[in-house]
């Protein structure tokens, strides 16, 4: 994955020579580039089509992958909509006036903290980043109540943790953005004098916290939730971090959708995001991947805390799209990747 986001990089330079200018895609069927994966939504996808009788392709990739190929391709991309796993890969778009406004009433369907500030993307899911812990080791009150807090030596060797994976990467990305610089490299560098065991993704992270080689985790909460269907009696729980008054929030990021300039096929694309935002879908996704839907009034699984009563890190998600060059960078100077 890291491989991935320096092929963003890469793309982002290219694109800077890039001129952008209304074309048409031509061809058949509505063009979505897919960030997400085929296995998760490509059901839903296909329901969309079955249900609206619009044709589409879809091209399934990395979100990371995805954005570098918008990137390099330009003006004369097919794509119509970006379907991103990721809101920093939307931000990097929208900074580079690659998304069309979206209509307020559709905006308005989620809250202001899961959408771009100029209305350029919208969130579709949201998924926190926890502190998960193994419950036969470790009693809730022995958690850290703050994720900057595993650095703490007490947990030296206890720690696991995805370095390389991207939504670690958009955390770090966050914390950056919340706190500087320094204070970023200085967690990371923590981690690293931690002995924190290194992982591919979070889910061999959550396996190695529920097995006992650690007894802390950082990961996305709904992993807990397809471990549990797995094994019912894994003995890992969530711990959503910043919640005491003072401390930063616990982060949320979001898959989401934009909506190429350019299309001309702007009414499928509206057709199609207000599909993956409507009652049905969202539900799609809270029972099938347990992540947060982005939709007021849909509900989220009942195991987790209530979105709206969550503190969440006070930032704009756009706002850590440029930032993911610099968390990748922190990640390799620091030894970690």
């Amino acid at each position: 994955m890291l491989k991935i986001f320096r092929a963003v990089v890469a793309g982002v330079i290219l694109a800077g020579s890039l001129g952008w200018a209304g074309c048409s895609r031509g061809g058949d069927g509505l063009v979505i580039y897919s960030g997400r994966n085929k296995n998760l939504v490509g059901p839903l996808l296909d329901k969309f089509e079955r249900d609206t009788g619009i044709d589409i392709q879809v091209k399934y990739s990395d979100t990371g992958e995805a954005l570098a190929t918008l990137l390099e391709e330009g003006q004369s991309t097919n794509a119509d909509v970006f379907l991103s796993q990721d809101a920093g890969a939307l931000g990097i778009l929208a900074e580079r006036g690659r998304l069309v406004r979206l209509p307020q009433d559709l905006l308005d369907l989620v809250d202001e903290r899961f959408r771009h500030g100029d209305g350029r993307w919208v969130g579709v899911t949201g998924r926190a980043r926890v502190i998960a812990y193994n419950t036969d080791i470790l009693d809730v009150s022995e958690v850290p109540d703050s994720a900057l807090d595993v650095v703490d030596p007490k947990w030296k060797g206890k720690v696991g943790f995805p370095p390389t994976n991207a939504s670690f990467i958009a955390f770090v990305a966050s914390l950056r953005e919340q706190f500087g610089h320094e204070r970023a490299r200085a967690f990371l560098q923590g981690l690293k004098d931690n002995d924190a065991k290194r992982y591919d993704n979070n889910l061999l992270t959550l396996d190695a916290i529920a097995n006992g080689e650690v007894q802390l985790g950082l990961v996305n909460h709904y992993y807990l939730h397809a471990e549990l269907k797995e094994r019912g009696d894994a003995p890992v729980a969530n711990h959503y971090p910043g919640q005491e008054p003072g401390q930063e929030g616990t982060f949320v990021n979001v898959s989401g959708l934009g909506i190429l300039k350019g299309t001309d096929r702007s009414e499928d694309a509206d057709r199609f995001v207000r599909y993956l935002l409507g009652p049905e879908a969202q539900a799609f996704f809270r029972d099938e991947t347990a992540e947060y839907p982005m939709r007021k009034g849909v509900d989220a699984l009942s195991e987790l805390p209530a979105l709206d009563q969550l503190r969440t890190v006070d930032i704009q998600l756009s706002s850590i799209g440029d930032d993911l060059k610099a968390a990748v960078q922190l990640i390799k100077d620091v030894g970690l990747s």
